[in-house]
């Protein structure tokens, strides 16, 4: 139930009918007995900019989840960019500071981060490679940098993306090895799927797949089914996988970190409550 005392997150992105974030984060809080709700609205480009402002300024919302197609654009309408979403180029959290300061941030990478480390792996020292150099795909390689990976390669097949990803990861992390132009996975222990391929029937996969390493890492974002025609093939080739919704639930808890909630759950005790499956 909203009450006049409801703590407000927005939900901001077009079209609104896909958002997975209320049927998690709002059955959590009844469980939490925490006064907060998480509401989609739809805000298309031509008004966002002008309807962002209006919005963060109320005094019920202490932030936004942003997502589709506003990720890049926000980041131009905060007055703080935190370094994962700069080096991203794009954010999908927006806090409201107690003076009104917006402040941005991403946490997709860091989804996939921790979903590593609850999947046993570590990425401290391991090689990488993330093929996609869109938001997702950005978060995730700027947040494999953070937790210490000495080799990075980045692929997209627009160079320009690709190429601007990895400038951004070379100036924040300069003793980071950073590659571009190949999306060979051999010899790599980390291999991520940072792209739309396998949502769609028929779409090519993102990597030869008899090129990965058995026993590597393999991550994908994918979340339009469990086990995407990718992760399959990986665990057919001997590879541990890391399946697209546990970045979802995985980055929650660092969202509520971010916006300040307490207590803040583990992504099994979201599992637990949340009305859509993991």
């Amino acid at each position: 139930m909203l009450t006049g005392n409801t703590t407000l997150l927005l939900h901001l992105g077009d079209p609104t009918h896909s958002f997975k974030a209320p049927m998690i984060y709002n059955p959590w809080f009844d469980h939490a007995g925490i006064d907060a709700r998480v509401v989609p609205l739809g805000m298309r480009s031509t008004e966002f900019g002008t309807g962002f402002e209006i919005v963060m300024k109320a005094t019920n919302v202490r932030g936004a989840l942003v997502t589709m197609p506003h990720k890049v654009t926000v980041l131009d309408l905060v007055d703080e960019v935190r370094p994962t979403a700069a080096i991203a180029g794009a954010a999908n959290a927006v806090r409201v500071e107690a003076d009104g300061r917006l402040v941005a941030d991403m946490f997709d990478g860091e989804g996939f981060v921790r979903g590593m480390l609850g999947n046993g792996r570590m990425p401290q020292g391991a090689s990488a490679l993330v093929v996609g150099s869109g938001g997702v795909g950005s978060a995730i390689a700027a947040s494999l940098a953070a937790a210490g990976v000495s080799r990075l390669a980045v692929y997209d097949t627009r160079v320009e993306a690709m190429e601007g990803l990895a400038e951004r990861l070379r100036r924040h992390y300069p003793q980071l090895q950073v590659e571009t132009g190949g999306n060979d996975p051999a010899g790599f222990e980390v291999v991520v799927n940072g792209t739309p391929l396998g949502m769609n029937p028929g779409d090519p996969m993102p990597v030869e797949i008899s090129r990965l390493d058995p026993g590597s890492f393999v991550g994908e974002v994918v979340m339009t089914h469990r086990v995407t025609p990718f992760l399959g093939a990986a665990r057919e080739r001997g590879c541990a996988t890391q399946v697209g919704t546990d970045m979802l639930f995985e980055q929650i808890p660092a969202y509520l970190e971010f916006f300040g909630f307490d207590p803040v759950p583990t992504p099994a005790q979201l599992r637990e409550h949340a009305t859509i499956a993991g």
